[in-house]
């Protein structure tokens, strides 16, 4: 294993096995700690489950999280600040509605 710092302050460590071995190769977000004696202890993160959108317009979308919220979700780029209120309150009220015929459907 060799470890090293890079010239922005971020440490890297780089590892080469010395033995025979035949695996799968990978990639993937891990927690790591580099102890004082040398050690190091790698685990992997979990996935990020992302929650399906149960409605979507062009720049936002309505989702149910995992912890029972509901998650409006609407984004725009900078250079069309202008119009910002116009599409918000139009796409938020065009997801409203497509709620309340959802609701009156299954009632």
């Amino acid at each position: 294993m060799t470890i090293g710092m890079i010239e922005d302050g971020r440490h890297t460590a780089d590892f080469f096995c010395s033995e025979d071995v035949q695996m799968q190769a990978f990639t993937g977000l891990f927690k790591v700690q580099g102890m004082r004696d040398g050690n190091m202890y790698l685990t992997e993160k979990p996935r990020r489950k992302r929650n399906k959108p149960l409605f979507r317009e062009d720049n936002s979308s309505l989702s149910l999280g995992r912890d029972g919220r509901w998650y409006f979700s609407f984004s725009l780029s900078d250079d069309q600040l202008e119009l910002l209120p116009e599409r918000l309150v139009h796409q938020a009220s065009a997801i409203a509605k497509k709620v309340l015929l959802q609701l009156l459907v299954n009632d």
